[in-house]
């Protein structure tokens, strides 16, 4: 389905929806745009920064230069700019000063590129120039019940799995040769991808993300991992997505403390922070927030024709005392230790993801949480499926024993 052109500027109808929590298509709003204004063509810029004082773009265009093209302040809190005469390719930051002063550089939360890193600026681009051509494996998931077929799903961290004799990462297009090439033969049924969404540091294997709706740029563009995911389907074999919405990390360009406030965050670290992985949680009783996540999970369903997403760290989701001593942590309004707002966050994914045609969600849930995959109209959290970590290790365990 071909999108209808971006605006050069945002309309009251779609800033609403944003600051509800309804607009599931936030990508398409936010983040930086290619657009024509009249005759002339140009990018939009968007960012939701509701406590800053002042926010401007820098980029390569000015130099960098902090007072060059401040933004707008719309309502809702979000900030805007339509700049003349750029266009994919360009690389920009938000220069964010707070109201107590302080000014940051960040990246841009809905970015759909980066730069590669230890670099971190965002880079614009096009949502999509890639002519798919796994029409026939789309029409077919639509049909197929998952839980009623053999599946066999090869795990891979792509920045591990090969590289070249110069100990370069293999780009998209060649592990789209390779490595799909490779687990078609074994006879897989699925690829699961740990987390592809861009993160600075590589010893995470992905799963401190600061860039949500960008495919790292470590092996290549957006449309290259396109161009890979289309493969996969051509050959038969599905894609999962490791997904990271529990927790982010404090890297300064990242989502930290956005607009000098903890926007995307809990200001109190009783309710904000994993202390055991140094990384925030987010906010999932702000509707600006909950919008950005689904909107993200959408992105992947539908942008990029993924299969599947599998959540990572469902449990520190579910409960406020996850990792934590008496005293660390606040208990929910009926006294208890459930995060209620993780759950119905997660209750709504669900039921978003599962209204596209074929799709999955896997909940990574090491615990006793009844009903991870029951409906929810009857109390359940409605993932497709769960992946059990206490199994497997009990089934190590068992193997090996004489």
């Amino acid at each position: 389905m071909q999108a209808a052109p971006v605006a050069s500027s945002l309309t009251p109808f779609e800033l609403h929806l944003h600051a509800e929590g309804t607009h599931h298509e936030s990508y398409r709003m936010l983040g930086a745009h290619p657009v024509r204004e009249g005759a002339v063509k140009g990018v939009r810029f968007a960012v939701w920064a509701p406590n800053a004082e002042a926010i401007t773009v820098i980029g390569d265009f000015n130099r960098w230069n902090r007072a060059s093209h401040p933004m707008q302040h719309r309502d809702s809190g979000v900030w805007e700019l339509f700049i003349p005469a750029l266009g994919p390719g360009t690389h920009y930051k938000y220069c964010v000063r707070s109201r107590t002063g302080e000014v940051q550089e960040k990246a841009d939360p809905y970015a759909f590129f980066s730069e590669a890193p230890p670099r971190t600026a965002s880079i614009v681009w096009e949502l999509t120039n890639h002519t798919w051509g796994d029409q026939a494996w789309m029409d077919a998931r639509a049909q197929h019940n998952l839980l009623r077929e053999p599946v066999s799903v090869y795990e891979v961290h792509l920045e591990s799995w090969m590289r070249h004799p110069s100990h370069e990462s293999l780009s998209y297009r060649e592990l789209a040769d390779r490595l799909v090439t490779y687990v078609r033969d074994l006879g897989y049924t699925h690829l699961e991808l740990l987390p592809i969404m861009e993160h600075p540091f590589s010893g995470s294997w992905g799963y401190q993300v600061t860039g949500y709706y960008a495919p790292t740029s470590r092996f290549g563009t957006p449309d290259d991992f396109r161009y890979f995911v289309d493969q996969c389907h051509q050959a038969g074999l599905g894609v999962i997505l490791d997904w990271v919405p529990g927790h982010f990390p404090r890297d300064a360009h990242g989502l930290w403390r956005f607009d000098g406030t903890a926007l995307y965050e809990h200001e109190d670290p009783r309710q904000g922070e994993h202390r055991e992985w140094g990384t925030l949680i987010f906010n999932y009783g702000r509707n600006e927030v909950r919008n950005f996540l689904l909107s993200n999970a959408l992105y992947w369903l539908r942008e990029f024709h993924i299969d599947g997403l599998r959540v990572d760290a469902v449990a520190s989701m579910l409960y406020l005392d996850y990792a934590r001593e008496q005293g660390e942590w606040i208990p929910n309004r009926f006294g208890g230790r459930e995060n209620l707002e993780a759950i119905d966050f997660l209750k709504r994914f669900n039921e978003l993801a599962h209204q596209e045609p074929g799709a999955i969600t896997i909940a990574e849930e090491s615990t006793a949480w009844p009903g991870v995959s029951r409906p929810v109209y009857t109390g359940g959290l409605r993932f497709t499926l769960k992946w059990n970590m206490g199994w497997m290790h009990d089934m190590f365990q068992y193997f090996a024993k004489d």
